[in-house]
């Protein structure tokens, strides 16, 4: 499995998500984030569903136009979300005459998001097992699947959602990605039961850089990944400083990934919620310096 060298002798490889605009202006500012990070050299980028599948027809669009005009390589969310096997097939056979050979297989959340029923539909894949079986059988393609450090809300208990994962390790997944999580300690312990279960993929930690503390706060509750008291008194007092919350957040991060790379981890995945500042900052303190690859239309780059 190749991935993009480290820029600058940093040691870490890194990836990012982003989410397809719904508005001219929201994508013109996710193009703006992407011409900002491409130059990190990233291993890949990705591009998410809404809930239920919402934004089918704009991921692709999204993917579609990275392939063209970037020296990228995107990674497409795919769920088994309110459409039948068929239909999922379809889709699938539509990116790869795209090009696309990389996806991140997901049960995904029903249409009412994070915490609402998910009900499978009988004639679709029933889960992210039966997805990536489904993935496997089509092509060989990479596939990073989806892992909870405190486990899924909607499991029982860590043996059931770990034998999940497995059940789509055997299947053909390649990579998991770890849903965001601020306890280092809580990772490694999740790292450990897994390795004891006999699932040797990487484990990537998936990183969230604190644009809004309010709103992740709440997110997390919804997902089941705490918050740390120590978290929480870092951003105390900055709901109306915008300047400082940034700061904090950079370093609050930065801090995180530092440990974690510590611990001897080099592959990260940050939620970059479209907006790249933050994340770039981050980056710059981890010792990552850009590239002369550009993803601006037009660049040697995206001529490649």
């Amino acid at each position: 499995m190749s991935q993009t060298p480290p820029i600058s002798g940093s040691g870490l490889h890194v990836s990012f998500e982003f989410f397809p605009p719904k508005t001219e202006k929201m994508e013109e500012n996710l193009w703006r984030s992407i011409e900002r990070l491409a130059p990190l050299g990233p291993s890949f980028v990705s591009v998410t569903y809404g809930a239920g599948g919402s934004t089918r027809e704009r991921t692709h669009q999204t993917i579609e136009r990275i392939l063209q005009e970037t020296a990228l390589t995107p990674a497409a969310h795919l769920t088994c979300v309110d459409a039948s096997r068929e239909e999922v097939d379809e889709v699938v056979r539509q990116y790869w005459e795209t090009g696309v050979r990389h996806f991140v297989a997901l049960r995904g959340d029903g249409q009412n998001g994070v915490g609402g029923a998910y009900v499978p539909r009988e004639d679709g894949y029933r889960n992210a097992v039966e997805l990536v079986a489904g993935l496997k059988a089509f092509a060989d393609f990479e596939i990073s699947v989806a892992a909870y450090p405190e486990k899924h809300p909607e499991s029982p208990d860590f043996a059931t959602d770990i034998d999940l994962l497995k059940r789509k390790v055997d299947n053909g997944a390649t990579r998991a990605i770890t849903q965001f999580f601020f306890d280092n300690d809580v990772f490694e312990r999740y790292v450990e039961r897994v390795r004891r279960a006999g699932i040797y993929i990487p484990i990537v930690p998936g990183i969230v850089p604190i644009h809004d503390f309010t709103k992740v706060a709440r997110f997390s509750n919804a997902c089941g990944a705490k918050i740390p008291s120590w978290l929480a008194e870092r951003f105390d007092g900055l709901e109306e400083d915008a300047q400082t919350r940034s700061h904090v957040a950079a370093a609050v991060c930065a801090e995180q990934v530092l440990d974690l790379q510590k611990r001897g981890l080099s592959d990260f995945h940050f939620y970059t919620m479209n907006r790249a500042d933050l994340v770039y900052s981050i980056c710059h303190i981890l010792g990552m310096r850009a590239g002369k690859a550009s993803a601006e239309p037009g660049s040697e780059a995206a001529a490649a």
